[in-house]
């Protein structure tokens, strides 16, 4: 795939099945496509660490996605790149949406190809951690107490380290 094929940053949803097929199209060598697909859950995920009343209100009635046109595009091509250095993979598609979401919509799509499982599951999984963390997105949940902007999470940034990239949302 072409390097402006690889990332979208959109409003609509998406296809999983359009996707990984358009992905893996003409691709002999792929024996492994992995996959992961993030949605927005009905409920606060910081419900154990945030004990302010607005994260104890628990019930999310929607999302909002905020990002910077062009930067984050630049950002996560950078990160595709990188996935490409570190594992054997193939392919890669990074599809992120933005805008206002509701509970069970995608958020997300991460679809990586490879000729063996273990590559791909790994670069899916880097590729997340990186998304979780560093690509400028900014979120808002409206809950029944009000709009809360998200903090990212130290697990977050925890799970980036592994990969050897310290955290720079701090």
């Amino acid at each position: 795939m072409q390097s402006f094929d690889r990332v979208s940053i959109q409003t609509d949803d998406f296809d999983v099945a359009k996707e990984v097929l358009a992905l893996r199209s003409g691709d002999q060598r792929v024996g492994a496509v992995c996959t992961f697909i993030g949605t927005v859950r009905d409920r606060n995920t910081n419900l154990l660490v945030d004990t302010t009343p607005s994260a104890q209100s628990g019930s999310v009635l929607s999302m909002e996605l905020e990002h910077y046109p062009g930067m984050t595009e630049r950002a996560i091509e950078s990160m595709v790149d990188e996935a490409h250095r570190r594992f054997d993979i193939f392919g890669a598609r990074v599809i992120h949406r933005i805008g206002l979401l509701h509970a069970s919509d995608q958020i997300v799509l991460v679809a990586v190809t490879s000729a063996h499982r273990r590559e791909g599951f790994q670069a899916c999984e880097f590729l997340m951690d990186y998304l979780k963390t560093q690509a400028p997105f900014w979120k808002k949940e409206q809950t029944a107490s009000g709009a809360v902007w998200v903090d990212a999470r130290v697990s977050d940034d925890q799970a980036l380290s592994r990969w050897g990239i310290a955290a720079t949302n701090a």
